[in-house]
């Protein structure tokens, strides 16, 4: 006995509909590592799954203080979390970077990481290209007690020196 026609038609049917969901709405991912603590994986043994929303960032508009996955600037292979602290225009203080202030180049942002000091971020690499962003982390999805929209926010003793009129 084979299997009906119309399941396998549904599933042929299904898989480019979820494809094109993935693709263009958004996905849930894993977060690794401990850079953005305390808002994701905050304890030692805590795994965060968040939502994260393509059709957000499919204009490139981002704000200061959302939290962003993007190609790797270091490791191209790797998709990273971090928090936008400034936008082009805007010039920010850095923390270890070669050099204490910087303006950031028009088509670029900044990046770090909430766990400053344990982050590979713009304070290894420099301002990133808006081209390297593929979602924005909208919620924590899992485990269930963490169940949470993930707020925008700007740590207080991180906030650009001198701002661009981009609206935050």
């Amino acid at each position: 006995m084979g299997v009906p026609y119309f399941l396998v038609k549904s599933v042929l049917a299904g898989i480019p509909i979820g494809l094109a969901f993935l693709d263009i709405v958004g996905y849930v991912a894993r977060v690794e590592g401990a850079s953005m603590q305390p808002a994701l994986n905050p304890g030692h043994t805590d795994t965060d799954y968040v939502f994260l929303s393509r059709w957000s960032v499919r204009h490139l508009e981002l704000h200061r203080g959302d939290v962003v996955s993007l190609v790797s600037p270091k490791h191209p292979e790797r998709r990273i979390l971090k928090r936008v602290l400034a936008l082009e225009g805007d010039v920010i203080s850095t923390i270890g970077y070669y050099k204490p202030y910087v303006t950031v180049p028009e088509g670029h942002f900044w990046i770090e990481g909430d766990n400053t000091g344990n982050s590979l971020d713009s304070n290894t690499f420099g301002p990133v290209a808006l081209g390297l962003v593929t979602a924005r982390a909208t919620c924590i999805v899992w485990p269930p007690s963490r169940w949470q929209i993930l707020p925008s926010f700007m740590p207080p003793k991180r906030q650009p020196i001198v701002r661009s009129e981009k609206a935050s």
